[in-house]
């Protein structure tokens, strides 16, 4: 009966485990942007763009012969007002004439500072660099979860230390810590002209990332010396990548939150701060907004279907003294 359950267990864990790694690279949301001057045959999905777990990605379709740019359409509205960001139009002009097809992050980017809004590619600057070792921090802890008991601590050990090593050999031997603090300060550097400001934005996100980068280490020793000390801390390996659609939605929320209420005057629209729509319809200025998830958060939850249970029977077997 306990060596049925241990195979339960296991497949459970392994199914939502290779749910919760597809998800890192799948399109976890989407949102769309649609007003009256963006017709259908135009954009036929609105100005959409797809939240992963490493960024904001185009989620507009093949635009048709003769589509228009956010620019074109805002122009036509803001003829009297525009005069002062004629140097952001003309850049992002020239953006979308060279793009193959129609970048909705950038057209949307485009509508945003109409509005005084940062650029998309600012939110998130530390979360979406070290997602991929946050993972890799979840799939140590759920094969340890699975590992024999007596194999636990060696097989999280062996997991972490790989994990530790890749994240710091990634973002400091590689510089791609540096590299990621260069590419944020120039897109920030897009709409927002006050390098001195920017330039302290980028020391923050180094700074937070070298804590994060600690945090994440410190985790680890105390995953594995709990799972060493106390029997029952085994569920937490499972039970903290069981939450992740819970997670993201926090996050996602937070980030729209700062996005909303951090506006800046060079919009051309006023507009009071706001809490932008985190699911479902809304409404900014003359654009209806829609916010859902999509099929990436769908393997989030699935994710979850499977570990929670996997827990539970865990925690059964615990209390029963029957796991291996």
């Amino acid at each position: 009966m306990q060596d049925k359950k241990n195979r339960l267990v296991t497949i459970l864990t392994l199914i939502g485990m290779a749910a919760l790694m597809a998800a890192y690279f799948a399109p976890v949301w989407w949102v769309s942007l649609t007003a009256p001057n963006y017709p259908k045959d135009a954009f036929p999905d609105g100005i959409r763009i797809h939240f992963h777990f490493d960024g904001v990605y185009n989620g507009c379709s093949a635009a048709g012969k003769g589509t228009r740019t956010a620019d074109e359409v805002l122009q036509k509205d803001l003829d009297h007002t525009v005069e002062r960001y004629n140097p952001v139009l003309d850049k992002q002009k020239n953006v979308n004439k060279d793009a193959e097809g129609l970048d909705c992050v950038h057209e949307m980017n485009t509508i945003n500072h109409y509005v005084g809004m940062f650029p998309i590619a600012t939110g998130a600057p530390v979360e979406k660099p070290m997602a991929k070792f946050f993972f890799g921090f979840f799939a140590a802890m759920l094969i340890g979860f699975i590992a024999p008991a007596r194999r636990r601590v060696a097989v999280l050990g062996a997991g972490f230390a790989a994990v530790a090593a890749w994240m710091l050999t990634h973002q400091y031997a590689l510089g791609n810590l540096e590299s990621h603090v260069t590419h944020y300060v120039n897109e920030a550097g897009t709409f927002f002209k006050e390098p001195d400001k920017i330039k302290v934005w980028g020391d923050n996100v180094r700074l937070v990332t070298h804590g994060v980068i600690a945090g994440l280490i410190l985790a680890m020793a105390i995953v594995l010396a709990g799972v060493a000390k106390l029997r029952g801390f085994q569920l937490l390996l499972v039970l903290v990548p069981a939450l992740m659609p819970v997670f993201f939605v926090l996050e996602y929320a937070g980030w729209l939150w700062f996005f909303g209420h951090n506006l800046h005057p060079w919009g051309a629209f006023t507009v009071k701060p706001f809490m932008p729509t985190v699911f479902g319809e809304g409404k900014v200025a003359q654009f209806s907004t829609f916010s859902y998830p999509y099929w990436g958060y769908g393997l989030l939850l699935l994710s979850s279907a499977c570990l929670l249970p996997a827990m539970l029977l865990r925690r059964q077997q615990l209390r029963d003294g029957g796991e291996s």
